[in-house]
């Protein structure tokens, strides 16, 4: 993260001072021309208020990052609301601004190659947030492990479901069919439930990862499989979530659900029962790791890649599974997102004791 391409060094003083003041000058220089990222505008572009996690966590994460690495810079954040038209319509607006660099998570990952080829054709560097865009090569990528996502909730669930020698089948609820990360979460689900002997009753690609949606499509699986949904694999917390409703409207016992994102919605519902799992991915982590791309990216450096996806250099992290089990050490800990008071609200306090969450 901290390679630095080596500059020439042979430069009249005369020269010398002309490049410092442009580097030091956000109105006078360039988007993406490089020198110091003093005064620079990033853009954080984010692509829905159907994850709350956007507006609570990764925005303000991000700013207050890039407020230490660049105190002078400024952070230029927008969300789409699920519109890709919209997302496009922020990158533009963003670039006539003139931004060193843009973080975005892309409503949709094919569209957002549009977004990628404009920016890089105004030399601006692109990193992709979350959600990858493989059919343009981004600058960066920096994700935790979105396939490795899908493995794990599926796996956990299905051997709750052989522990407990349950009888039937599985629904899966995949995210949106427009967005790249949800199709590598929907292959890890897959490498886990196709080898597991359990038999796949259905499968969904929500639109927009809309939890109404997901209640709507669980629903109608509730009728048309009475009694034979052993558990469901929900590709979020807020699929889960919907997933979860529908039964409740059903009046018909829940059965395990994944979920992921470890939303606080999810981790009560979790200490409830209602949910079996989600995956703790701390958001500060990538949050604070594109915010150091991007200040490298806006001082005009090369960040370094650690590995590479969709021939596009990224930083992939390793997510967690969280059950009952370890809930309280994961996400109630001293770095955990959540304190035990968050969670344990007079609603879900008999449970939390039960658990021995104090």
């Amino acid at each position: 993260m901290k390679t630095v391409p080596s500059r020439a060094l042979l430069v009249t003083a005369a020269v010398a001072a002309i490049a410092t003041a442009a580097a030091c000058s956000s109105a006078t220089t360039p988007a993406g021309s490089g020198g110091g990222a003093q005064n620079a505008k990033v853009a954080f572009l984010m692509p829905d208020i159907a994850s709350t996690r956007y507006e609570l966590y990764d925005a303000p994460l991000f700013k207050a990052e890039m407020r230490k690495l660049c105190p002078s810079c400024e952070v230029l954040y927008q969300n789409a609301g699920s519109d890709a038209a919209k997302q496009q319509q922020q990158a533009d607006s963003v670039l006539a601004q003139g931004v060193k660099a843009i973080v975005i998570d892309p409503v949709d990952s094919a569209a957002a190659a549009t977004i990628v080829k404009s920016a890089q054709a105004q030399k601006v560097p692109v990193i992709a947030y979350d959600r990858p865009i493989p059919a343009a090569k981004a600058d960066y990528y920096v994700s935790f492990d979105n396939e490795k996502i899908g493995s794990l909730i599926a796996q956990s669930l299905v051997d709750r479901l052989k522990e407990n020698d349950a009888k039937g089948g599985i629904l899966v609820v995949n995210g949106s069919p427009t967005d790249a990360a949800a199709g590598l979460i929907k292959k890890g689900i897959h490498s886990a439930v196709d080898s597991s002997g359990l038999k796949l009753l259905a499968e969904y690609d929500t639109p927009g990862w809309q939890p109404s949606k997901a209640q709507e499509w669980v629903s109608g699986q509730i009728a048309q499989f009475p009694g034979q949904i052993a558990g469901v694999v929900a590709a979020n917390d807020g699929t889960g979530g919907g997933a979860i409703s529908a039964f409740k409207a059903a009046d018909t016992p829940v059965p395990p659900i994944s979920g992921n994102d470890a939303e606080l919605a999810a981790i009560q519902r979790i200490v409830a029962g209602d949910q079996y799992n989600t995956i703790s991915k701390p958001i500060s982590i990538v949050a604070e790791a594109a915010a150091e791309i991007a200040n490298e990216f806006a001082q005009g450096k090369t960040p370094a890649a650690k590995t590479t996806l969709f021939d596009t250099p990224s930083q992939l992290f390793t997510p967690t599974v969280v059950t009952q089990k370890n809930l309280a050490e994961e996400v109630l800990g001293p770095d955990g997102p959540f304190k035990a008071a968050d969670v344990c609200t007079p609603a879900y306090k008999a449970a939390c004791d039960k658990l021995g969450i104090k």
